[in-house]
């Protein structure tokens, strides 16, 4: 068979099989994945949650307005932030090439900090992981976070995240309808 335009021959029995529910090969990080999901919210008011720009000092500027010279201002909390059924709700989101665990290190203690602190004070906070070779992707409360921390692991098992995450499987619109998640464990 020809693979129009391009001449190519493709060999139908060595084609890979792809799960209809993957994510993988579809050039979607979990990035895009929750701007679109958060583009959706907005557009039928579902929620208001945006990507938080990464604040930055500008120092040198030339003539033609274009920076030369600049610097991150100071760490940046999460990456993720709004409102939702009038909650406030805050969280990171990483991915991972592990199949096993989600180091602790991947996440800044003062992001930790932040997160536990959203709820304490009643916020909606976790992290949102992907695990891209094993193509899943778990929303992890901080309330477990908490747990994680305070038993000084410096990682989160794939198990663990089994367990007592939530996996977020694919959806139409958004493809990544985590909010649905949430609503199983805060509402």
């Amino acid at each position: 068979m020809i693979n129009y335009p391009f001449g190519i021959q493709i060999d139908e029995t060595k084609k890979e099989k792809t799960n209809k529910n993957s994510y993988k090969n579809r050039g979607l990080t979990l990035e895009s994945l929750l701007n679109e999901a958060n583009s959706y919210y907005i557009s039928v008011d579902k929620a208001l949650i945006y990507k938080k720009p990464t604040p930055i000092q500008v120092v040198k500027i030339n003539k033609d307005n274009i920076i030369n010279e600049a610097y991150f201002k100071s760490p940046s909390t999460t990456d993720y932030n709004g409102i939702y059924k009038g909650k406030y709700i805050d969280y990171e989101a990483k991915e991972t090439k592990s199949k096993t665990s989600f180091s602790l290190n991947n996440i800044k203690k003062h992001q930790i900090t932040h997160l536990l602190n959203v709820e304490k004070h009643c916020g909606i906070a976790f992290i949102i992981v992907y695990f891209t070779v094993l193509d899943e992707i778990y929303i992890y409360p901080s309330f477990n976070l908490n747990k994680i921390i305070e038993s000084n692991k410096k990682s989160i098992s794939i198990e663990e995240f089994r367990t007592n995450g939530h996996l977020i499987k694919l959806s139409v619109t958004p493809k990544l309808d985590y909010l649905k998640i949430i609503d199983r464990i805060y509402f």
